[in-house]
């Protein structure tokens, strides 16, 4: 990994990425979302202050684990600008997210356990697929093991409406 010297206060957009591993085409969709900010130079060049780095890590540890960009944003949003962050500035926004990985570890904990049963059925069957109907919610509407498309209310005059007409068709 490509050292930088402790005088350069600033990264170019290819040092980031060489550094953070992420791609120069991430590094620019991260800063299209927010998530980290660049100055420009009078040649209209990207310059990244050091403290990006951290920034970047934390951006791609959180996609690991399944939390939204928006959610990503928001909590960088209360980091300070100009100071790199401490691992206390990280604990403290990385704690608020462990009760929704917690659930989603639950989530994934019984789509696994009943995983197994729903292969070994080889229906899927709506009637007892706890993956595709949990507490057999589709049974209470209609029956079968698949669902059925919902047929649109029929007119006052007592005919079905005719199918939607094509694109091509409304403009002709």
């Amino acid at each position: 990994m490509p050292q930088i010297p402790e005088k350069i206060h600033e990264l170019t957009v290819g040092q980031l990425a060489a550094r953070s591993g992420a791609a120069v085409s991430a590094l620019h969709f991260y800063e299209s979302k927010g998530l980290i900010s660049s100055r420009r130079t009078p040649g209209n060049q990207r310059r990244y202050s050091r403290d990006t780095l951290r920034r970047v890590a934390f951006v791609r540890a959180a996609q690991r684990v399944g939390i939204p960009l928006a959610t990503i944003r928001e909590a960088l949003a209360q980091l300070p600008e100009e100071r790199t962050p401490t691992r206390e500035d990280w604990a403290r926004l990385s704690e608020t997210w462990r009760a929704e990985l917690e659930e989603r570890i639950k989530q994934l904990n019984r789509l696994r356990d009943h995983l197994t049963d729903c292969i070994g059925c080889g229906c899927l069957s709506l009637d007892t697929c706890i993956l595709s109907n949990p507490d057999d919610t589709f049974g209470e509407r209609q029956s079968g093991s698949r669902l059925l498309v919902e047929r649109k209310p029929q007119s006052r005059t007592g005919t079905r409406p005719g199918p939607e007409p094509r694109p091509a068709d409304r403009y002709s």
